[in-house]
């Protein structure tokens, strides 16, 4: 028997342009993909790809329905992008691929999709040094992390689907520390892949637009100006769509080939082609928005704590949370990747060139 694989968040960005992008590269052979949907015109949608994926639906915070899904199917790798701050759905899915594991005698693999936040100023991760996608240590490291302005906090049972954003943070920090601890403990291999600024146009059947360059033009609509929310130049992490794919598929080309990437502990992968200050990247969007007459001003002054609150509303936030959004310190590294033979196409000065066409696409898609 050979792999098979349950693809989760297709409709997402990023899921719906792995799905988009599968057929792209040669992968080694597997038996077969699945992907989960919610609605029937979800799994219509699936049949315009190559990959051809076979639409399952049940409900992922359902234990039996995951069992169900997975054991019956003897899925073996999942990837799940549908959830990086609760964990009981990724309790279930490992604890049925252990099952799996023990049914066919194959290895099992868990690719849990997490975020740059979650290593980053917001969760108490070291800023003053470039963090490593793959140091030894990393995973202590997280597991010891303390928000600064976050208290830790207990995970609700049963946990909200959309925790209010107090409470993102460390249950996202936990969520990780526990997938890696649970997979450990039923001899599940798991990873933590870790999306940082993602831009460019999503090429999936639901969501085509990203997460931070649309916060930075929600916020700037509500202000008519963009406006910083850090002091100095601090920098995060960026990558395109594109490359973003490809990691999540050449790990999958070194699972499927039996070469056994890091998983655990040493299981961290970050795509990123580099890192921009935050100011750079409001500057470009200010200057495209302003040709638009979005916006009534393309300098980039520091937000007031009345326009944190204009930006806070326009994001659903409280304006303490604004720069969880669009702004804070990450200096998270992408080595991992290049280990595994993984080479960005576009580089980190890419999203600054572009920002006119992410503007455009941002504005039409809102």
């Amino acid at each position: 028997m050979s792999h098979r694989i349950l693809l989760t968040g297709a409709s997402g960005y990023l899921g719906g342009t792995l799905l988009a992008r599968w057929t792209s590269v040669t992968l080694p052979p597997y038996e077969k993909l699945f992907a989960l949907v919610r609605t029937q015109e979800q799994a219509v949608s699936l049949k315009q790809y190559a990959a051809t994926p076979e639409p399952l639906f049940f409900d992922i915070r359902d234990k039996e329905a995951v069992d169900s899904a997975v054991v019956g199917n003897k899925i073996t790798i999942v990837y799940f992008l549908v959830d990086a701050v609760n964990v009981e759905a990724q309790k279930h899915f490992i604890a049925a691929l252990a099952e799996v594991k023990k049914s066919t005698g194959l290895d099992v693999h868990f690719l849990h999709t997490s975020g740059a936040k979650i290593f980053s100023s917001h969760a108490g991760a070291p800023i003053d040094r470039p963090l490593l996608d793959n140091e030894e240590g990393l995973y202590e490291i997280q597991k010891a992390q303390i928000p600064p302005l976050l208290a830790p906090v207990q995970q609700a049972s049963p946990p909200p689907l959309i925790p209010s954003s107090s409470r993102a943070i460390p249950l996202a920090i936990d969520t990780n520390n526990t997938v890696i601890e649970e997979a450990t403990a039923h001899g599940v291999r798991s990873y933590v892949f870790v999306p940082c600024v993602v831009y460019g146009k999503g090429e999936g059947f639901g969501n085509p637009i990203s997460i931070q360059t649309v916060a930075i033009i929600r916020a700037a609509k509500a202000t008519r100006q963009v406006l910083s929310v850090d002091p100095g130049r601090p920098i995060w992490p960026v990558c395109h769509v594109l490359d973003n794919t490809t990691l999540y598929l050449e790990l999958l080309r070194k699972i499927l080939a039996g070469d056994n990437p890091g998983h655990g502990r040493q299981g961290y992968y970050l795509a990123a082609a580099g890192s921009v200050a935050w100011v750079d990247l409001y500057s470009v969007i200010a200057r495209s928005l302003k040709k638009r007459g979005v916006i009534d001003q393309d300098s980039i002054t520091q937000a007031s704590d009345q326009e944190l609150e204009k930006m806070a509303t326009a994001l659903g936030c409280p304006k303490e949370f604004v720069a969880l959004q669009l702004g804070g310190i990450c200096t998270l590294s992408a080595v991992h990747g290049s280990e595994i033979g993984w080479k960005p196409t576009f580089a980190a000065s890419h999203i600054l060139e572009t920002a006119d066409e992410e503007v455009d696409w941002v504005l039409a898609n809102l």
